[in-house]
C-alpha cells in the first residue's frame, strides 16, 4: 500500500489519485530493497516518453535545424536535469530504498532520482496513456525548456572548439578515480590540454564528470 504522503505527493504531481497501487510502488522501488519487481523497467519505458514528449515539444515551438533540436533535446532529458526535476518535486524521500542504500545517500544520487523519474512518468503512461504523461512532463519540465536547459554550447564542445582555436591539441579526458557502491558511484575524471593545463570534477556519472571538468577548464584557463 502507498504511504499516505507518498499517495499525496502522486496526486499532486500526477494531477490524479494513482490506481494501480502495485505500478506506483514498483515505480518507486530501488533494486536494494530486494523486492521482486523494482523501477528498471519503468525507468526503460519513461526514458522513451520522455524523450518524444520533450522531441515533440521542441519540434512545435522552434524553427531550428536537427542539430540544434537535438543538442537541447539531449539536455532536457539528460539524467542530471531529470534529477534537478526530481530534487525540485521532493521526490527522495518517496523513493523505497534498502537500509544501505539509503545510508549511502541514495535519496540525493542523481542516478537514482533521475531514474525514478523517468519511472513515474512511465507508470504514469501505462495507467492513463500518452496524453497525461505529456501533460505531466510538459507541467514539470516548463521551466526547463522556457530557460537555458541546452540554450548554450556543451562544455566538451566549447573545450574542443577553443583548443583548436587557439592552436592546442584536443583536449584528453582521464579517469582519476571511481569510489563507492554501485548504486551511488562517484567518478574524478581530469581533462587535460598539453601545454595549457589541467582541471578535475567529480560526479555521479562519468559523462557529467567530464562535463564539469571542460566547464572548470574553461573557467580557469579559457
Amino acid at each position: 500500500m502507498l504511504a499516505a504522503e507518498t499517495r499525496a505527493f502522486l496526486i499532486t504531481q500526477t494531477g490524479q489519485e494513482p490506481e494501480n497501487e502495485a505500478l506506483w510502488l514498483e515505480a518507486l522501488t530501488h533494486g536494494s530493497t530486494g523486492e521482486k519487481r523494482d523501477y528498471e523497467r519503468l525507468e526503460f519505458l519513461g526514458d522513451r516518453v520522455l524523450g518524444l514528449a520533450i522531441a515533440e515539444w521542441l519540434h512545435e515551438l522552434s524553427d531550428a535545424a536537427e542539430g540544434r533540436l537535438s543538442q537541447r533535446l539531449n539536455a532536457l532529458v539528460s539524467r542530471a536535469t531529470c534529477a534537478a526535476m526530481a530534487r525540485e518535486i521532493g521526490l527522495g524521500p518517496h523513493i523505497r530504498l534498502g537500509k544501505q542504500a539509503r545510508d549511502d545517500g541514495g535519496q540525493d544520487s542523481d542516478n537514482i532520482l533521475g531514474d525514478v523519474m523517468e519511472s513515474l512518468i512511465g507508470a504514469c503512461f501505462l495507467e492513463r496513456g500518452w496524453d497525461a504523461a505529456r501533460a505531466m512532463v510538459r507541467r514539470l519540465w516548463t521551466g526547463a525548456v522556457e530557460g537555458k536547459t541546452g540554450n548554450r554550447k556543451h562544455p566538451k564542445s566549447a573545450l574542443q572548439e577553443w583548443a583548436a582555436g587557439n592552436k592546442r591539441r584536443m583536449p584528453e579526458y582521464r579517469l582519476v578515480d571511481r569510489s563507492g557502491p554501485d548504486h551511488a558511484s562517484r567518478f574524478t575524471v581530469e581533462v587535460a590540454v598539453h601545454g595549457v593545463g589541467e582541471a578535475q570534477a567529480t560526479s555521479n556519472s562519468k559523462q557529467d564528470a567530464e562535463t564539469q571538468a571542460a566547464e572548470e577548464f574553461l573557467r580557469r584557463f579559457a
